[in-house]
């Protein structure tokens, strides 16, 4: 008998990964930052803007090759070519290390030794995992993901880690936790940007998910891309990755994750609400306040003026494993 395979909706073909040189140096977002306050701070977007300058140092340096990792079926392949390396460690958002998208020389200040996660709240099995315990206790995989922008860009990215479930079933929840917190590395002598005002931004940077997104097999803890350890502007040494909601939520550098029972403060949404919701699913219908979402912009190499424009997809192409959440 021959098997015919129809491939299902989100499927992408390796060739179409975006590479990884243009994942890492992603949006020029906090161009402005007016007054003392949160309340007082005016933040604008500006286009996505490639980093060109020279330097001795490359963007993927201090990585460590992974070496075989296998690879997830279900995600293993999209429609559309991948991300090259390079770009995806050049083009990136990282604002504890600055606003534009060249951040990756400042994010090599992040120290990442002796690193650990912490897990509280309302869990059975409260953990404080260091780097060793996260990979002798999680097998790590590779999964090619679609990563959508909320400034619409986007790229194709093969990340190795662990599904989040797999933490979840770990530390045990208790009946009492409805949703989850992530908080991210923060030390303002080390992280705080060329400009910045820390006591006017709330850092640390956090992010959040409810419980069942969180159990969602898509839901996913990234501890490395392109088959090598994750570069630091990329989010090392542990991040979120979360396909079908808007880049920012996907906090990087991870130190702790909480276990809670009402819905948290998270960043963006903190900022600037009516703009950043907490729930941020890819969502082609619904406009940011000041631009469409209807579409994106690949990164690719060359100008972004040169980037194709594609049609975004609802759930970012994702909507068979997630809709359901949204019911």
């Amino acid at each position: 008998m021959t098997l015919i395979r129809i491939p299902p909706s989100w499927y992408i073909s390796e060739n179409n990964i975006t590479p990884e040189s243009a994942f890492l140096n992603r949006r020029r977002f906090l161009k402005t930052l007016i007054g003392a306050g949160v309340g007082a701070a005016a933040l604008s977007i500006s286009g996505c803007r490639q980093d060109t300058s020279s330097s001795e140092l490359s963007p993927t340096a201090n990585t460590v090759n992974l070496g075989s990792i296998p690879r997830n079926p279900n995600f293993a392949e999209v429609d559309r070519a991948m991300t090259p390396r390079d770009l995806a460690a050049r083009y990136n958002n990282f604002y504890e290390f600055g606003g534009n998208k060249g951040i990756w020389k400042a994010a090599q200040a992040l120290p990442t030794e002796d690193w650990k996660v912490e897990v509280t709240g309302e869990v059975k099995n409260p953990r404080t995992y260091d780097l060793d315990d996260l990979k002798s206790r999680f097998p790590i995989e590779e999964r090619i993901y679609r990563f959508r922008c909320v400034e619409a860009w986007s790229m194709v990215v093969p990340w190795a880690g662990f599904p989040m479930r797999l933490l979840l079933a770990d530390v045990e929840p208790t009946a009492a936790a409805k949703f989850v917190s992530f908080t991210s590395f923060y030390d303002p002598q080390i992280t705080t940007g060329p400009g910045w005002r820390p006591n006017s931004l709330p850092w640390p940077y956090t992010e959040g998910l409810r419980i069942e997104e969180m159990a969602n097999d898509l839901a996913f803890f990234a501890t490395g891309i392109y088959g090598h350890t994750l570069p630091k502007q990329n989010g090392a040494p542990m991040r979120m990755v979360v396909p079908w909601k808007y880049g920012f939520k996907g906090a990087k550098s991870i130190v702790k994750i909480e276990f809670v029972k009402e819905q948290p403060a998270t960043y963006w949404n903190t900022l600037i609400p009516n703009e950043y919701g907490f729930e941020a699913n890819v969502n082609p219908s619904q406009p940011h306040p000041r631009w469409s979402q209807a579409s994106e912009k690949v990164v690719s190499k060359g100008s972004p003026l040169s980037w194709t424009r594609i049609p975004t997809l609802p759930y970012n192409g994702y909507g068979e494993f997630v809709a359901n959440l949204y019911a």
